[in-house]
Order: structure tokens, then C-alpha cells, then sequence
């Protein structure tokens, strides 16, 4: 999941208004950040395969120290501690890391350990099942989520245009036709998964930054 994962963030924001946008939008994408640092440091391991849809292009071999349901769970109170000054901001900040987690189990196809090198994995698959259908899926459970954000912040009178704007480009990037996964899955290796591993950590912390700065933004012109 992508676009949905900023989605839920967005969502999050407009249910806890008073919350500090940074420590949810960054937080609802932290796992897959530290996964493409991971990546690029030879701590996860990806394999480029055209076959594997709908956007992502690539074999998740071993992805445990990020997105074992265990480290999603360390992962998630790491993050609220940076935000303990406020215990209502660490845990919804916590809450949004987990988020994560919860929104990758119905598409990933059985590649979330129970905890690092467990034999255990988890993922419903909808990925390999469905094909394009889960990317179209994705996009009906992050309109949802829009609609809710954006309903809830009319009602205090803030914006959502922009926001809404960054997650629909961001959905229409990562598709089965413009993804750039295509395109660094037929890079001779190491520069194939050097390459994937980068683009996931860009592709959370920039719209992660552009999303805090255009909600913050708004919530000023309140």
C-alpha cells in the first residue's frame, strides 16, 4: 500500500485536530522509510520480478526488521517516545506508526514475519489475487478516508484541496502503467535494488513533508 497509507494519516489528523501533523503523516509512513534505508544498507532484501503487481515490481524477500508485526509494534513506541511531552501526541503518533502494519496485511502477499527470521509470516495477498483490482481498491479506501478528512476539517473550516491533490497524484504515480518500480526492476543488480531501496524512502519522506507543510498551512488560515 501507498497512497492509502497517507490516506489513513490525513484521516488521523482530522479525527485528533490539536495533534502535531508531523508526528502522524511521517509516523503513518515510517516503516516503509526505514525499509527502503534498509534495502539500500543490505539489511532487507528485494529481487526485481516484472511479474509482481500491481505496482511494486519486486519480490519482498525479507523484510522483518520493519514490518514483522513484532518491530511494527517496537517501531510504533519508538516513535510515540520522541513525542512523550504530550502523552496524547505519543499515542496517537504510536497509533499511526502501527497503522501501517495493520492497512499492509490485507495486500502483501505473506511476507510479514511475526517478528525477524520467524517462520511465521502473515498477509492476505490481495496483491497477488487480485492485480490491478487491489491498486483500484487502494484508491476506493483512500477516497474514503479523504472524504472523511476532508468533511471533518470543512466543519472547522480548514481546507483539504491541496492535501487531497498531493495523495491523488501520489495514487496515479505508483498505478500499474507509471510506476517507477517498472522501470528500476530491469536495472542490472546491485543498481536494481540500490535503486528500488531509495525510491521507497524518498517516496515517504517527501510527501510526508509536503503533506505536514500543506496541513499546517491550512490549519494557519483557519
Amino acid at each position: 500500500m501507498y497512497a492509502g497509507h497517507f490516506a489513513i494519516g490525513l484521516a488521523i489528523k482530522a479525527a485528533a485536530p490539536r495533534t502535531p501533523a508531523l508526528p502522524i503523516l511521517m509516523g503513518v509512513g515510517l516503516l516503509d522509510l526505514l525499509d527502503g534505508i534498509f534495502i539500500v544498507l543490505g539489511i532487507d532484501r528485494v529481487a526485481p520480478n516484472l511479474a509482481s503487481g500491481p505496482y511494486l515490481y519486486f519480490d519482498l524477500l525479507f523484510i522483518d526488521w520493519d514490518h514483522s508485526l513484532l518491530m511494527a509494534v517496537v517501531l510504533s513506541l519508538v516513535w510515540g517516545a520522541f513525542f512523550l511531552r504530550d502523552r496524547r501526541v505519543a499515542a496517537i503518533a504510536a497509533a499511526a506508526v502501527f497503522s501501517h502494519w495493520l492497512a499492509d496485511w490485507p495486500v502483501h502477499n505473506g511476507d510479514l514475519a511475526a517478528y525477524p527470521h520467524s517462520v511465521e509470516h502473515y498477509g492476505y495477498g490481495l496483491w497477488g489475487k487480485l492485480g490491478m483490482g487491489s491498486w483500484l481498491l487502494e484508491g476506493l479506501f483512500a477516497a474514503v478516508l479523504l472524504a472523511y478528512a476532508w468533511t471533518a476539517n470543512a466543519r472547522r473550516g480548514v481546507g483539504t484541496l491541496w492535501p487531497a491533490v498531493v495523495l491523488v497524484v501520489l495514487f496515479l504515480q505508483l498505478s500499474p502503467w507509471l510506476s517507477p518500480m517498472k522501470i528500476v526492476a530491469r536495472f542490472d543488480e546491485p543498481a536494481a535494488h540500490l535503486a528500488h531501496g531509495a525510491l521507497v524512502a524518498l517516496g515517504f519522506l517527501v510527501p510526508a513533508l509536503l503533506l505536514t507543510w500543506l496541513v499546517d498551512r491550512a490549519e494557519r488560515r483557519m
